[in-house]
């Protein structure tokens, strides 16, 4: 189905693009890669009669150290995150993650801020960004504010982004030394059904903190506290015997939607059997290098 019409604006900074969000308001929309915007475009799903066109706007896609964090621009591709040797050298987790996203054609378009402000339920980002602590640096003319990735979804395709404000950059608090993660997921076609992400801290063998989310069952991230709480304490080998103790109840009482992908109770199965995996594998996760 062909794209009702409208007006293509191309800001090349931010002061611009405030000035345009400013004016026409509800009527635009912004964009980055467009992935999943031209979809519903196409489908006439949504119309508006300007789209503003991101990706001129070239501080908003850099990945750079700022103090204790790994930023990540907005803009930023999920191809060019899988392959920049930066995110790969401190967050090899979120690297793996980014290079399993889709097929190549939407890593090379799509936008990790693009991922994160639609809220399509279905997708990957969004558990272990909450897993690993990440906070989101919102803009707009009345200021700058950060959110916690854990509080950003409310749910399906709504966030805490106000209106004229934009997604400008992901903070990533740097692992230390002892500190391991990993997502893993299945997925039906190219979209996740359910994921796992799960990041713990070992000192001496011993598990310090853990973080246990899950993804892609329900309109927003979900956290496991009470299966991550079980793991303080334990030693490493006594982490996956452990998760079972409360995983299989903490799961069953959480609201999961029944959809296209599967039952409740399917998707319910299929999301323990991920975040085992991603337990697993961040147990052998390489220690991060920030040298």
């Amino acid at each position: 189905m062909l794209l009702k019409r409208f007006d293509l604006h191309r800001p090349a900074t931010l002061p611009a693009l405030f000035e345009l969000i400013d004016r026409f308001g509800e009527d635009a929309a912004v964009y980055a890669g467009g992935t999943e915007l031209l979809i519903a475009l196409k489908a006439r799903v949504l119309h508006y009669p300007h789209l503003i066109d991101l990706k001129a706007i070239s501080s908003l896609g850099a990945i750079a150290l700022e103090d204790d964090h790994l930023v990540i621009g907005a803009l930023a591709t999920h191809h060019r995150i899988a392959t920049d040797k930066l995110v790969q050298r401190v967050l090899p987790a979120y690297a793996e993650l980014s290079n399993n996203i889709a097929n190549i054609r939407v890593r090379c378009a799509g936008t990790l801020g693009g991922n994160l402000c639609f809220a399509e339920p279905h997708a990957d980002p969004p558990a272990l960004l909450a897993a690993l602590g990440a906070k989101l640096r919102l803009q707009s003319l009345a200021g700058n504010r950060e959110v916690a990735m854990a509080d950003f979804i409310h749910g399906d395709f709504e966030t805490d982004r106000q209106p004229g404000e934009i997604l400008s950059h992901i903070l990533l608090p740097l692992p230390q030394a002892n500190q391991r993660a990993a997502y893993r997921s299945y997925g039906a076609g190219e979209r996740p059904v359910a994921g796992g992400a799960a990041a713990v801290e070992l000192e001496h063998g011993i598990c310090r903190s853990a973080a246990l989310w899950i993804g892609a069952v329900a309109g927003r991230p979900l956290p496991l506290p009470e299966t991550a709480a079980a793991l303080i304490g334990l030693r490493q080998s006594e982490l996956l015997p452990a998760l079972e103790t409360t995983l299989t109840a903490e799961i069953g009482a959480i609201d999961i939607f029944d959809d296209a992908h599967g039952s409740a109770d399917y998707k319910r199965h299929l999301a323990a059997t991920m975040l085992r995996r991603a337990l697993a594998a961040a147990l052998t996760q390489p220690e991060a290098n920030h040298a």
